[in-house]
């Protein structure tokens, strides 16, 4: 399929001023100089003798010349052009908001914030731990739970999630019942269900505003309010539901949590939702923060992220990652979760949006719009329309026999989209944004006046002659929320700007140097690429919209599909996963519809490399298969005896294999194509995971080398920021055998096949649609050759790398010719039984240079794995290495005694100013030898805010909503 982009003529540039030579970060020259220190001579060559010829592409990308910014840009007005911005009253978990200025410019907008990355070395991620610290608080305190985690993918997903973690919390090993409350919002209910098949779930949709139905379950889902707008009290049925042992899982509004009774007064045990009307755009339906809180006994069983309070080296508390030794995914086929990837960035903006606004604030905003729509029921009522729900928060529910369709076109002419609810009912949702004469088009819209009355009062409160709201007193917060004083203490802009600069000082980010995760690809985010999601025309479309006010992200969103399969080799694309896990799933999901529809249900064995990444096993557990591992030899590679003895073992039982390519550990495995055809000949299919193809665009084609389905992952490839550890887009890719059972949408057919799609992975149709013009600019911008030179930069630059270290830290695996692929790991196991230092003491001294660490001790334990990606240009790779081999002669005087084995630079890293500037420095080494161990540092020191955290302290004392660290002080 040849993907089109619109190509006007171009302006003639000056020769580096085309998009690829700016993305690609070594020049020309720079590429000589490094191909010279691998030994080669030329790009060819090296990719000739590192990429196995067996998996190579046949032909180049069929994909149109690359556009300058400026066209791209001009092309994406088009597109935007091409969406209809109206007043949404459309509710269904999706609201109008207003992002505060001073968090759009400072957090959406800001490469401080949105280029860094998931904060599993805390020293350097202090800022935006206390950020997700603050969204947990909020969370916690507006559900009247105690513990939340630092956000989910969506609403939808924390309610499948709350569903998995009812049935652990049951103790039962049958797969029993769910309750689900039929108020549930629709994209919520089926998420739930397609989530319940491949485990077995039974899901039970019922009415339950009359009590629970008859029947043992051993959970409740109930939505607060209810998606009608319906507002009831809670506390029965969750008494009904705990006399049957069953847990009550509460999906409720965050903002309606400052007005009504918080789920954990009713009985909840489990509250899940979105936290998107906290400042977060419509975008289309994603990226938004979905959110979980749990009681105390939940807390140690609660998937995603969840951060806490340690200790520093010197005892002054610090934040990490609680439990993340034990992250859910690690666990691999014993996971509870495969969620990997949260909605940090969308989480730090909602944060802020509750501390900007405090609990005043927001109890401002939720009151202004249940009071228009009490106004908009009192005048419905006036005009003799019957409203079903006498209690209801912000959402209306009109009944007009015959006339649905009547009214929200009418409506819709007058620039209000509204949601039909059958032929006769019509649902009418208010938000922050809406005003007066939002509520005349309704009333006009019904074929009612106005009152004349209304208006804003003086105090800009409500309508001057507003009815009494019509909340239940009984059903009335009483309990204190946001009483922290980060609530209080950042009202004026100023305040708040300088809070954010002072959280964002405390981190790392790629702002301030390059980031050498392995296996993350943390490239350049480029400015073109990410000015379009602010557009208004992007920004603040309802993903349930008429889909011809989206006409232009239907475009974009086929063209950037097309281009994937393209470049992929893949007859169809997905983009509806928002996270690679879910992409993962979504996958496997369709080769268990693909054996499902040939009568081979008894296929459900999954075989997985040992190298691979923790979310494939956890995945494959979530899909209702069993894992079997497949060994690895020496060298890193699929071991193809272990291979063929496990596909005989499970014969016909075979459902698939996980693998990933290149390698996990960093190489082009030559046995890739056997692996696939031993797999294929036993009725099996093959899952590549495309987590490293960063190393493959434009060489090779996963669809074409054997791979049936593959996620990509849009944060690392096709430049999407990691945004802190999220938002991230895991689109999956199959071939035409596959394509029916890819995700479909219980309210956009046209995002997924019909009658034969597995069900919504995501709880928008294409998931976090508001980011994919980034990928979109990427691809455009580069243009075919620039995404083959993007992939060759990042094989040179990964052997570059090899070729400095390897002098001083062994390489651990190699492929052909002794060559890596994007990736190489520097194994510091001998250097730590010699000396004592292991890799984590080098990863947190290169902080005193300046730098994040690698990643540390995955795949393998006691490594590094490093991957420099082709952005960064050769200064950076260069500065990196001095870096290392300046610690490695540190290592050295530890190993012939110049330094203790037990007080020196590496074991006490990172060093803080306050450390240094102390009267108490009794260090055998200096103050200048742990400050500035290189002369260039003196020009841009990065000061760490904490000393070494103690990882064991914080999780013996699990502590998660919490204030800042000062707090601790005696």
């Amino acid at each position: 399929m040849t993907a089109q982009f619109f190509a006007p003529v171009a302006a003639p540039q000056h020769p580096r001023a085309a998009f690829a030579d700016r993305h690609i970060g070594p020049s020309p020259a720079d590429r000589d100089r490094m191909l010279a220190a691998i030994g080669h001579s030329g790009a060819e060559t090296l990719i000739d003798d590192a990429v196995p010829a067996a998996i190579r592409t046949g032909r180049p990308l069929d994909l149109p010349p690359a556009l300058s910014e400026t066209a791209a840009l001009d092309r994406l007005r088009e597109l935007a052009a091409r969406n209809t911005v109206l007043t949404s009253m459309i509710g269904l978990g999706y609201h109008g908001t207003i992002t505060p200025g001073v968090i759009m410019r400072n957090v959406l907008e800001n490469p401080g914030w949105y280029t860094a990355y998931t904060p599993y070395q805390p020293e350097i991620s202090q800022g935006r731990l206390e950020a997700l610290l603050n969204f947990q608080t909020a969370v916690a305190d507006l559900t009247g739970l105690p513990v939340a985690n630092a956000s989910m993918l969506d609403e939808g997903t924390a309610a499948a999630e709350a569903m998995a973690l009812a049935h652990r919390a049951s103790r039962r090993k049958e797969p029993g019942r769910f309750l689900v409350d039929a108020d549930a919002l629709p994209q919520t209910i089926e998420v739930v269900r397609t989530r319940a098949v491949p485990l077995g779930i039974e899901v039970v949709v019922a009415d339950v505003s009359g009590g629970l139905p008859d029947g043992d379950f051993f959970g409740v889902l109930l939505q607060y309010p209810g998606a009608s707008g319906a507002v009831r009290d809670l506390a029965p049925l969750s008494a009904q539901a705990h006399e049957r042992d069953a847990r009550v899982v509460v999906a409720a509004d965050l903002l309606a949590l400052t007005l009504l009774r918080p789920p954990g007064e009713s009985g909840a045990d489990i509250a899940v939702g979105s936290a998107q009307r906290f400042g977060v755009p419509y975008g289309f339906g994603g990226p938004h923060a979905g959110y979980m809180a749990v009681g105390d006994d939940l807390r140690r069983q609660l998937p995603g992220r969840l951060v806490g309070v340690s200790v520093d080296a010197d005892g002054a508390p610090a934040y990490r990652l609680a439990l993340q030794t034990r992250e859910q995914h690690i666990r691999r086929e014993k996971a509870t979760s495969n969620i990997c990837t949260a909605q940090v960035l969308l989480a730090v903006m909602a944060s802020m949006y509750a501390v900007y606004h405090g609990p005043e604030g927001l109890a401002a905003i939720a009151q202004r719009a249940h009071l228009r729509a009490a106004e908009i029921a009192a005048g419905l009522r006036r005009g003799g329309v019957e409203v079903v729900h006498g209690s209801f928060f912000d959402t209306v529910l009109a009944r007009v026999p015959g006339r649905a369709a009547e009214v929200v076109a009418a409506a819709r002419e007058r620039g209000v989209n509204l949601r039909p609810d059958g032929p006769d009912r019509v649902g009418i949702a208010c938000d922050e944004t809406t005003l007066p004469e939002h509520v005349a088009a309704v009333l006009a819209a019904f074929g009612v006046d106005a009152d004349p009355a209304t208006g804003d009062g003086e105090d800009g409160a409500g309508p001057a002659d507003a009815p009494a709201d019509v909340l239940a007193g009984d059903l009335r917060r009483e309990s204190p929320y946001l009483t922290h004083p980060v609530f209080h203490a950042h009202r004026s802009e100023t305040a708040m700007l300088r809070y954010l600069r002072r959280l964002q000082d405390k981190d790392i980010a790629l702002d301030r140097s390059m980031i050498p995760l392995g296996s993350c690809t943390m490239k350049l985010n480029a400015t073109a690429e990410m000015e379009p999601i602010t557009w208004p025309e992007f920004a603040n479309v309802h993903p349930f919209a008429p889909l011809d006010q989206a006409a232009g992200y239907v475009e974009l969103i086929g063209e950037l599909e097309a281009n994937l399969a393209e470049i992929t080799g893949y007859a169809k694309v997905s983009v509806q996963p928002n996270a690679g896990s879910q992409g993962e799933l979504a996958g496997l999901l369709a080769i268990r519809g693909y054996h499902a529809s040939r009568g081979e249900e008894r296929r459900d064995v999954c075989l997985i490399p040992s190298s691979a990444h923790g979310t494939n096993a956890a995945s494959a557990v979530m899909a209702g298969m069993r894992v079997v591992v497949v060994k690895c030899d020496e060298g890193g590679n699929v071991a193809l005896d272990d291979l063929h003895a496990k596909i005989e073992k499970h014969g016909d039982r075979l459902a698939a294999i996980m693998v990933t390519y290149p390698s996990t550990h960093g190489v082009f495995e030559e046995s890739i194509t056997q692996v696939c055809e031993a797999v294929h000949a036993a009725g099996g299919q093959v899952y590549v995971d495309g987590a490293n193809l960063n190393a493959l665009v434009g060489l090779a084609r996963p669809g074409e080398f054997g791979s049936d389905v593959s996620h990509l992952n849009l944060h690392k490839t096709f430049c999407i920021p990691h945004g802190g550890g999220g938002p991230g887009v895991g689109p999956v890719g199959v071939r035409e055998h596959l394509a029916p059972f890819l995700p479909s949408h219980p309210l956009r057919p046209e995002a997924g096949p019909a009658g034969t799609g597995v069900g919504p992975i995501s709880a928008a149709p294409w998931g976090s649609a508001g980011i994919l013009p980034i990928s979109w600019a990427y691809i455009a911008m580069m243009g075919p050759d620039g995404l083959r030179a993007a992939t060759e930069g990042a094989i040179i630059g990964a052997n570059y790398l090899a070729a400095r270290l390897a002098p001083h830290y062994p390489i651990l695996y190699t492929g052909r010719n002794g060559l890596v692929a994007h990736e190489c790991i520097a194994d510091l196991r001998k250097i730590t039984k010699e000396t004592g230092i292991t890799a984590e003491d080098v990863a947190k001294r290169l902080i005193d240079y300046g730098f994040h660490a690698p990643t540390l001790s995955f795949p393998v334990a006691g490594t590094l794995m490093i991957e420099p990606t082709e952005s960064e240009d050769l200064a950076e790779l260069d500065r990196f290495c001095d870096a290392m081999i300046e610690i490695r002669r540190e290592i050295e005087r530890v190993a012939d005694g110049g330094y203790d084995r037990d007080d020196n630079p590496l074991k006490n890293a990172p060093h803080t100013a306050a450390q240094l500037i102390s009267d108490g420095w009794k260090h055998p080494y200096t103050r200048e030898e742990a400050a500035y161990p290189l002369p260039a540092l003196r020009e841009g020191k990065y000061w760490p805010p904490v000393r070494r955290i103690d990882q064991a302290y914080g999780d013996r004392n699990l502590v998660c909503s919490c204030p800042p660290p000062e707090e601790f002080e005696d």
